[in-house]
């Protein structure tokens, strides 16, 4: 049987087409990137890294989705974001030389190029541009669970709900039947509200009884993109 030939993606196009931060690396350093990452292949359930343990450099997505996240002492996850095509993780505890503070794990088969940290820490060395871009980068992150944590202390579910689906139409977009064109399963988006998988099972049949939504299985459907906004007071 012939063996599937695997397509290595170059880093200046890649960078150029997802917008990613390595766009700000010179043409000799692309080359070194190109040179020293590792390309690998993981299928969903797979885990990239785990909170804890020590990890020797960071991963860019090519394709595909990852969900970041953390563990509570009852086991139960946290989501704190997904990454997609173009975007890091795991490069903050490379910055901070300190154990893996999340998870990270594949809900959308993926490719992913992996780069040492020795990498990343010579480039921050020698490209002022490219370090403030990653300050840039790790400030917006900071800023997203700043805004995060006051959701959870100050919006009911139900609030929190609506607009962690306005938030997936923004990041992964809907597709033409206007379907959310992401898939994640109850307790994936329970565990991103911050509350029981049965309180976001009850919510979403609500959501649809007001014809906010359609489910069908993991698919959501968009049906009131207004009515939503209303009940987040995202824009209050």
């Amino acid at each position: 049987m012939k063996q599937q030939e695997i397509h290595i993606p170059l880093c200046e196009k890649c960078s150029l087409e997802s917008g990613s931060i390595f766009k700000y690396l010179s043409p000799d350093e692309l080359v070194t990137l190109n040179y020293e990452k590792d390309f690998r292949k993981y299928v969903r359930g797979d885990i990239l890294y785990q909170e804890g343990n020590r990890i020797s450099g960071f991963f860019c997505i090519h394709s595909g989705i990852i969900k970041v996240f953390k563990t509570g002492f009852d086991g139960k996850e946290q989501i704190i974001r997904f990454a997609k095509k173009g975007e890091i993780i795991a490069y903050r505890s490379v910055l901070s030389n300190e154990l893996a503070c999340t998870s990270a794990k594949v809900i959308e088969d993926c490719q992913v190029c992996f780069i040492p940290s020795e990498i990343l820490i010579s480039f921050i060395k020698t490209n002022s541009t490219f370090a403030l871009e990653l300050i840039k980068l790790a400030c917006h992150e900071l800023g997203e669970a700043n805004s995060f944590i006051t959701d959870i202390a100050q919006k009911t579910v139900r609030e929190r709900l609506a607009e962690i689906l306005l938030l997936l139409i923004n990041d992964f977009g809907i597709d033409q039947e206007q379907n959310l064109q992401i898939s994640l399963t109850r307790e994936e988006l329970a565990n991103i509200v911050g509350t029981a998988t049965e309180s976001v099972i009850r919510l979403l049949s609500e959501f649809k009884s007001d014809r906010l939504v359609e489910l069908n299985g993991r698919r959501i459907k968009i049906l009131n993109k207004k009515g939503l906004e209303k009940i987040s007071n995202v824009f209050n």
